[in-house]
């Protein structure tokens, strides 16, 4: 991966992460960082997610709104073990 391709997963996964904190309300205090993380986990997990219930084809990666769904899963299961 060529450090163009790095620098726009990272700040598409800063604003997934953003995104997804705005439309799943509750308190959430991180940074950055942890947002940017959130995003572009968020978008992996939707992309094998979606490749494993056949809504994406191998080599296929999630769209935007995927990574959101992806990143709001991820949100909840770290709300749920911060518990």
């Amino acid at each position: 991966m060529d450090l163009g391709a790095l620098l726009l997963t990272i700040v598409i996964g800063f604003f997934v992460g953003l995104i997804a904190k705005f439309l799943l309300p509750g308190r959430d205090v991180s940074g950055f960082i942890a947002t940017t993380v959130v995003g572009v986990v968020g978008s992996i997990i939707a992309t094998y997610g979606g490749q494993a219930v056949g809504v994406y084809q191998p080599g296929q990666t999630a769209g935007f709104f995927g990574a959101v769904l992806g990143a709001i899963v991820l949100l909840v299961l770290l709300r749920l073990i911060r518990r």
